[in-house]
């Protein structure tokens, strides 16, 4: 299911300027070019230029690009009115060189005219390997407004670009993607507890037993065994045999698996990474503040200037008003995470990333295994380490302030309400640092979805500040208080699924969930008669609500349910909400000890959901919920066993997480994270999980070289890859909460 959108897209008007010329003819089965006078025999004909001097020079085109431009788009060359069909496959090709050697151009293959829907993009270095460009993508729409756009600038000084043989070429056969997925015995490339399950995964064509080794670093063999032949994987494709090597429990570093002829990536066996990971995972928000500087000294690397606070160009988020018609008021909304790889700031999207932060502290303070400072003051390296509060508290106090900003205000239409999000007017580009954003910001209309989620988290707050800070506990229950009435009588208020311009759209045409839990987490925290009627009488109570997507953002019945099970209360009942927690739990089980690659999810038709990494994480926090509720081993094992997959027991041999693991991702999609376009700039830090496969392919990247694929197979480790490749706030929230987990088993 397209859960946000998140298209890349050119940042100006700039991009719509040019020469009028009369549109190619239509791409049909037969190889057709769109550009015109791509060759420059005709000078610069059909060619516009902006914020350059540009000519022909050499037979070909050239520009001097002034220094000191802000952006990339403040000096470009292009030219419009091409003709793109829907589905079909294009290759972009051009030659190009910079003067000084190093210079990078942001080639786009998008829309001339708003919203400036960039269909393909690249940014190559020029003049370093070579100067012949080609690239393949399908395109996502049907248009004659088309346009091929090179920008140039953002460079401290002047450079001269020159291009020649430009060519975008229909018809062309899609490109063939082969991804390198390394020895075909398939680990938990990081480690494995030392009295934990350890399974692996043997991709051959063999149909019976092989033999296998479990090596140490120094290449003996500490264990040996047989593998069971599961046949074809229906997630992959692939024939495959299970390792079970559970019973060597000696910890180690640098060990290997050995099967068919084929060595595996090396792990360790211990606890240390998951100790590291736990924190890696909750460190993450800190670099995805915004409105504060991110500190260097607590970030090395990463280091930036705050992002949105009006400082030029900025415009932003201290006074932003509503969308035309949604409201005559502007709101301080600074502050907050940023939600993904954009710029834009989510109340649903917030609320769960919140829920679950801070369901990762309320766990271990109520578990049989729990370890309340772990993630305690000091952990994090925060500004507001030292304070006496928890850093995991202290950095979800970040979002919940911005959460709380987002409602109403008294005395207007709605008050009591949350706005649904706040973001650009328009998509912007990438690269684009957050504090160089210069997009006009707005708040979008109030939702009820939004208004529960603001209800749910505060009131979860309430009860998990009232030690540390009283005043702000008291705040965020009567805001909750007051959200709750808002939603009630409001009961209805949906996101519009059109509203995707600037920002993801979040739309939920469901809030019967949100209802349930935010009664649930209001009668935890005070004990009211009138939320335990709600939750009581709620269908939600009742229903099976574990499917193959336990939860997620829009499906929020699952948290109201593990916190009834939890948190204590004095609920009628129950017993059978807990019995519910552990049947859901036998599900997942029961589907992870059938799968080949051992995890709790299996997608009805192998159609992997957007960010299928945190789906499966998320089922795995309902085992390791049961095993909080029942101390099964059978729980514990199967919620640790779910780790693998995503540390690198899976059909590509990846770890999806950033900086764990031999083989990485490294790329996910970040306006700001983003090496892989500018060497300036950095990766994803440490402990960034990537969504991971996405059988919708909804990016044009994707689209072209992923067609066809299955399950584990539609995921590309790119950074232009939204649909597969971007992080997000509650994907990592779902890390930082099974990692917890993993450690505190240690």
């Amino acid at each position: 299911m397209n859960r946000r959108r998140t298209a890349l897209l050119s940042l100006t008007a700039l991009l719509a300027a040019g020469l009028t010329a009369l549109p190619a003819g239509p791409a049909g089965a037969d190889e057709a070019e769109q550009v015109r006078n791509g060759g420059f025999d005709a000078g610069t004909e059909s060619w516009w230029t902006s914020g350059v001097t540009a000519g022909p020079d050499g037979g070909g085109l050239c520009a001097d690009v002034p220094g000191g431009t802000a952006n990339r788009w403040d000096a470009a060359v292009g030219q419009n009115d091409l003709t793109l069909a829907k589905g079909e496959s294009y290759r972009i090709a051009f030659r190009a060189t910079g003067t000084p050697a190093g210079h990078s151009v942001r080639a786009v293959v998008g829309l001339q005219v708003a919203p400036y829907d960039a269909y393909h993009e690249v940014v190559p270095q020029l003049s370093v390997s070579g100067d012949t460009y080609t690239y393949t993508f399908a395109s996502p729409v049907d248009t004659t407004q088309g346009q091929v756009a090179f920008q140039l600038g953002g460079a401290a000084e002047p450079w001269r670009f020159c291009l020649d043989d430009v060519s975008l070429l229909g018809g062309v056969p899609p490109e063939e993607y082969e991804p390198d997925t390394g020895p075909r015995v398939r680990v938990n490339q990081v480690a494995y507890l030392p009295r934990g399950p350890k399974n692996a995964t043997l991709v051959t064509e063999a149909t019976t037993p092989l033999p296998w080794q479990l090596k140490d670093a120094a290449g003996a063999v500490v264990a040996r065994g047989r593998t069971v032949p599961r046949g074809v994987d229906a997630s992959s494709g692939q024939n495959v045999h299970t390792i079970d090597f559970g019973g060597h429990r000696r910890p180690g570093t640098g060990l290997t698996l050995t099967a068919d002829g084929e060595t595996s990536h090396p792990f360790d066996i211990g606890t240390a990474a998951y100790e590291r990971l736990r924190l890696d995972a909750a460190k993450f928000y800190y670099t995805q503040r915004s409105g504060t500087p991110v500190r260097d000294d607590l970030r090395p690397g990463y280091g930036r200037a705050a992002g949105h606070v009006g400082v030029a160009p900025n415009q932003g988020d201290t006074r932003v008003p509503c969308q035309p018609g949604v409201c005559d008021y502007a709101l301080d909304v600074s502050g907050g995470w940023y939600d993904a790889g954009d710029h834009g700031k989510y109340v649903v999207n917030g609320g769960i990333s919140v829920w679950q932060l801070l369901s990762t502290y309320e766990r271990a303070r109520h578990a049989r295994t729990g370890d309340a400072e772990a993630l305690g003051d000091g952990t994090l390296a925060l500004p507001e380490s030292g304070n006496g509060v928890p850093d995991i508290l202290d950095e979800a106090r970040w979002e919940l302030d911005f959460l709380l900003k987002m409602q109403v205000p008294d005395g207007e239409p709605l008050a009591g309400m949350a706005h649904h999000k706040i973001h650009d007017e328009q998509w912007t580009g990438l690269p684009l640092m957050p504090s160089d954003d210069p997009q006009k910001r707005e708040l979008h209309p109030p939702t009820t979805a939004a208004t529960l989620n603001l209800a749910a988290t505060a009131a979860q707050a309430a009860r998990l500040y009232e030690e540390y800070d009283p005043a702000f506990a008291a705040t965020a229950l009567a805001a909750a208080r007051k959200a709750w009435a808002a939603a009630l009588a409001h009961p209805d208020v949906l996101a519009s699924e059109s509203d995707g311009v600037g920002g993801g759209t979040y739309a939920d045409r469901n809030v019967a969930d949100e209802f349930y839990w935010a009664a649930a987490e209001l009668y935890l925290t005070t004990g009211a008669k009138e939320f335990k009627a709600h939750v009581l009488s709620s269908p939600v109570h009742t229903a099976d609500i574990f499917g193959a997507v336990g939860f997620d953002w829009a499906s929020t019945a699952v948290p109201a349910r593990l916190d009834l099970a939890t948190v204590p209360s004095r609920l009628p009942g129950r017993d059978k909400v807990r019995a519910s927690v552990r049947a859901g739990a036998d599900r997942y089980l029961a589907t992870l000890k059938a799968h080949p690659y051992g995890m709790p999810y299996a997608p009805e038709g192998q159609k992997y959901d957007w960010g299928s990494t945190h789906q499966i994480l998320n089922n795995a926090v309902v085992l390791a919920t049961a095993y909080d509720l029942t101390g099964s081993a059978a729980y514990r094992d199967g919620a640790v066993q779910s780790m693998d997959y995503v540390l690198g027991r899976n059909a590509l041999n990846l770890s999806y997480v950033t900086g764990y693991g031999e083989v990485a991702a490294h790329n996910q999609h970040s306006r700001w994270y983003a090496r892989q376009l500018d060497p300036e700039l950095p990766p994803p830090p440490a402990g960034s999980l990537s969504g991971g496969p996405n059988s919708s392919i909804q990016d044009p990247l994707a689209q072209a070289k992923l067609q066809g694929c299955v399950g584990q197979f539609c995921y590309i480790d790119d950074i232009q890859s939204w649909s597969t490749n971007e992080l997000t706030i509650n994907w990592n929230s779902a890390l930082t909460w099974m990692a917890s987990f993993v450690a505190d088993q240690g």
